[in-house]
């Protein structure tokens, strides 16, 4: 076992990020994500569930939902695998906790549609598809087509893939980079980096230290491992067997190209044969299945 906890597991995200305790981590985390936007003082953790305006419609459970000291909310999620439509989810969830701040009591006041705005962060812990993102971090604003003005804060997505993330520890320069370096090895790592650059990361280390944990804590920990190593093992075996389906069907592929290629060759000897006991080329296309064309071509 590593002496760090995974921090993309189910439960050692939310030790690390939605727990009272480890609330200065993801103010922390914040401020350097969106450092010179933003500078969070404080904030509260919301319930994770966003109920449905109907009783017959869907809620929606948020890895990490919280509010700032400002009123800003913010929705951090963390994706293990690739699920069809994760972009599209994010956004339903952000319009969920815009609707969750209409007040349906003020319908007819001028600040009826006024809400605060709604950061959404995903964390993309696997390699993303062509059709979602195609570098490590994206940013995703309201803006104008033309102008690339952005015309309101109200609504941000931030997607990290995870994968796409390749610099080393040396030559990570911002506070930010640093973050992500340290959350992408931390479960390798023999020692947390950074720790006399920055001061959390003190406070990252002792809470992400395995040998810290409590039996009930480590049978937790434990558990939600056994998930993340269920999935990606799932997942390895569909790649696999894609791939192996890829490799038979080429294999398929490249027989049947061979059988046609080797028929085309066979007709071509046989119309030379004929053609050289003088036959005409109608009558050497009608016996050997050329066409007028190609017998001609091999006079």
């Amino acid at each position: 076992m590593g002496k760090y906890i995974n921090p993309f597991t189910d439960w050692g995200f939310k030790r690390l990020f939605g727990q009272e305790f480890s609330k200065p981590l993801l103010i922390s985390f914040l401020n350097d994500l969106l450092v010179d936007e933003l500078h969070v003082k404080d904030l509260t953790f919301r319930d994770k569930e966003l109920l449905p305006p109907t009783k017959d419609q869907r809620g929606i459970i948020c890895d990490v939902y919280c509010e700032t000291d400002t009123g800003d909310r913010f929705i951090v999620e963390m994706q293990n695998r690739w699920q069809p439509n994760f972009l599209d989810r994010s956004i339903c969830y952000a319009c969920r906790s815009i609707l969750d701040q209409v007040d349906k009591g003020r319908a007819e006041r001028e600040d009826a549609y006024k809400f605060l705005p709604v950061y959404t962060i995903c964390f993309m812990n696997y390699m993303p598809h062509t059709d979602e993102v195609s570098k490590f971090r994206t940013d995703i604003v309201l803006a104008d087509k033309d102008t690339k003005a952005q015309v309101s804060n109200k609504l941000r997505f931030i997607y990290l893939a995870l994968p796409l993330f390749e610099k080393k520890a040396e030559e990570c320069v911002t506070d930010f980079e640093k973050w992500i370096y340290v959350l992408k090895h931390m479960e390798a790592l023999s020692r947390m980096p950074f720790t006399a650059q920055k001061e959390i990361f003190k406070q990252l280390e002792d809470y992400a230290d395995s040998h810290r944990l409590t039996k009930k804590e480590w049978e937790a920990y434990e558990n939600s491992l056994w998930v993340v190593r269920d999935n990606m093992a799932c997942m390895a075996a569909a790649e696999r067997e894609a791939r192996e389906k890829g490799h038979a069907e080429g294999r398929a592929e490249g027989m049947k190209q061979g059988r046609a290629e080797g028929r085309a060759e066979e007709k071509k000897a046989i119309a030379k044969q004929f053609l050289a006991m003088g036959l005409t080329v109608e009558q050497v296309a009608q016996g050997s299945g050329l066409s007028i064309e190609e017998v001609k071509g091999l006079q």
